[in-house]
């Protein structure tokens, strides 16, 4: 017997359930938090993502669709010089974090490795997951960088300095929280030294 059809978007239920994780963390949802911004009923829901955990999984994977490949590809097959894709990620994260920006929310993944990872098997084996792959793009666009003259060589390899700018990323969102652009973008350029 197939299963009955779904009368709603799945794709929308889940950008609504995923902003909603987003601004108030896993913790602080409640499941009329749920049913107030994807705009359905508590039986929908459920029947369809079995608990408000089922819901968050979907929508870290949902981020992950969304997010992390438009980063991974930006990375690896963007336009341009390598350290400019590179520049050009650091920077986003200075103009979404900064405390001028209206959003001002932090990365997804980010923000549900410090409520749950370490804590939730689940959620620590996706941030790690997602960790790794950022990680393997960022070292691709390094190597990348190295060919095209855009990045000096290094003793270290690259997945080596891709760690350190997978955590000087991360660190800048945290920074955002409590400092200026200026502060921020000037750290970038400490973070991206030219080849020379």
């Amino acid at each position: 017997m197939s299963p009955r059809p779904r009368g709603f978007d799945l794709d929308k239920a889940l950008d609504a359930a995923m902003d909603t994780f987003w601004d108030k963390g896993y913790a602080a949802t409640s499941a009329q938090d749920l049913v107030d911004s994807t705009g359905l009923g508590r039986g929908s829901l459920y029947n369809t993502f079995d608990s408000k955990y089922g819901l968050f999984q979907a929508a870290l994977k949902r981020y992950d669709t969304e997010w992390t490949t438009r980063l991974v590809t930006l990375l690896e097959e963007g336009d341009g010089p390598a350290r400019d894709r590179i520049r050009t990620v650091l920077m986003s994260v200075v103009e979404e974090e900064t405390a001028e920006h209206p959003a001002h929310r932090g990365c997804l993944v980010v923000n549900s490795a410090m409520e749950l990872a370490g804590r939730d098997a689940r959620v620590t084996q996706h941030v790690r997951d997602t960790f790794d792959r950022v990680t393997q793009a960022l070292a691709v666009c390094v190597e990348q960088g190295v060919r095209d003259g855009s990045l000096p060589h290094a003793a270290e390899p690259p997945r080596d300095r891709a760690l350190y700018l997978l955590n000087s990323m991360y660190g800048l969102r945290v920074l955002g929280k409590v400092s200026d652009r200026g502060d921020l973008a000037a750290l970038v350029d400490r973070i991206l030294p030219p080849a020379s």
